[in-house]
C-alpha cells in the first residue's frame, strides 16, 4: 500500500554495510555467536530495573529470540534487521502486535500498549510523544468495536486505513537503533537515556 519506503525512514542506513561486516562485528562482540538477555540489558544500560520494567524489556528481547532458546544469535539478529528495514508493512504490524501482546491472549489492551511504548522509547533513548496520547490515538483510530482492546485484525486494518497513524506507530516501535547498538557494542549516551525511564511501568 502506498510508498512503504517512507516508513523505513532512517532505518535504511542500518543495512548499508555488507552482511559479512555485520557478522564480523557481531562475532567480535559475542565470540560465542550468542547474546544473552543479561548482555542485552547491560549493553543498553538497563540494570537495576524494577520487576515490571524488566518484564517489558524481556518481552522486547523475546521478539528477537524467535526460536525461544534464550539467546539472540546472528541469524535472528539479521532476520530482525531485514524485517525492520525490508519487511512488508503487514509483517511489521504483526511483529509490533506480538511485541505488545504480553499475555499472549490474542489482543492488546491499553495497559499493554502503553507499557511496550514506554519500554521501546526508553530502549531508544527517545520520547516522541506522551504515552497516554499515543495509546488514546491508537485506540481511537483502530478500536472499531470500542471495547478498549485491539485484535490483530483491528490493529492491522486501523494502520492500513490511516497512513498518519501507521507512520506514528512505525516510528514509535522502531528498534533499528537497538539493533545497531547490539552489533556495534555501543551504549546510548548516558545523558539521553535516563536510568529511571522504565521504572514507571505498571
Amino acid at each position: 500500500m502506498g510508498n512503504e519506503e517512507s516508513i523505513a525512514g532512517d532505518q535504511t542506513g542500518i543495512l548499508a554495510q555488507d552482511p559479512y561486516v555485520w557478522y564480523r562485528a557481531f562475532m567480535m562482540e559475542y565470540p560465542s555467536g550468542l547474546q544473552t538477555l543479561h548482555e542485552f540489558k547491560a549493553l543498553l544500560g538497563l540494570q537495576g530495573l524494577n520487576q515490571k520494567a524488566n518484564e517489558h524489556v524481556d518481552q522486547v528481547y523475546n521478539t528477537f529470540d524467535t526460536n525461544k532458546d534464550g539467546y539472540i544469535d546472528f541469524v535472528e539478529f539479521i532476520a530482525a534487521v531485514n524485517l525492520m528495514v525490508q519487511g512488508k508493512i503487514e509483517q511489521k504490524l504483526k511483529w509490533y502486535f506480538k511485541m505488545c501482546d504480553s499475555d499472549g491472549n490474542g489482543s492488546i489492551d491499553k495497559k499493554e500498549l502503553r507499557n511496550i511504548f514506554v519500554a521501546v522509547q526508553a530502549l531508544n533513548g527517545q520520547h516522541t510523544m506522551n504515552p497516554e496520547e499515543f495509546v488514546n490515538l491508537v485506540l481511537q483510530k483502530a478500536d472499531v468495536n470500542n471495547d478498549g482492546e485491539l485484535t490483530l485484525e483491528e490493529f492491522i486494518n486501523g494502520m492500513e486505513k490511516d497512513r498518519d497513524l501507521l507512520e506514528i506507530v512505525s516510528k514509535s516501535f522502531d528498534l533499528s537503533n537497538v539493533l545497531k547498538i547490539i552489533c556495534n557494542g555501543k551504549q546510548p549516551d548516558a545523558g539521553e537515556t535516563p536510568p529511571n525511564t522504565l521504572t514507571g511501568l505498571v
